[in-house]
């Protein structure tokens, strides 16, 4: 069974940065895909960025293109979400899911297969 552990959110003024950490436990971490999504207050989860297995793929949601660098570890099986430049509309509980389908992952209608982890709060204000 996968788990999903995220890390590494806090408060933090506009402009500033953070580095948020997703642990993978059980099956083997190379075998996934891994994204991050986020969910603000009233609104729904939204996509944010994926990697690929060998990392050689990544998307980003225009709103984070250029600010965010999605990156993985996987003799850690973790993954990383490089946050620069953050912006108050940044704001919201950050969450990451592995898939083994690409397409899957950064699609609208996304239907994660494995359980989704606690989340970290991310929160930018002046």
């Amino acid at each position: 069974q996968v788990m999903l552990s995220e890390s590494g959110g806090g408060l933090v003024q506009p402009g500033e940065s953070l580095r948020l950490s997703c642990a993978v436990s059980g099956r083997q971490f190379q075998m996934f895909n891994m994204g991050w999504f986020r969910q603000a207050p009233g609104k729904e989860r939204e996509f944010v960025a994926a990697i690929s297995t060998d990392g050689g793929i990544t998307s980003y949601s225009p709103s984070v293109k250029g600010r965010f660098t999605i990156s993985r570890d996987d003799g850690r099986k973790t993954g990383y979400l490089q946050m620069n430049s953050l912006k108050i509309e940044d704001t919201a509980v950050y969450y990451c899911n592995v898939d083994p389908d690409y397409r899957a992952l950064t699609s609208d209608y996304y239907r994660p297969r494995v359980s989704w982890g606690q989340g970290t709060q991310v929160t930018v204000s002046s």
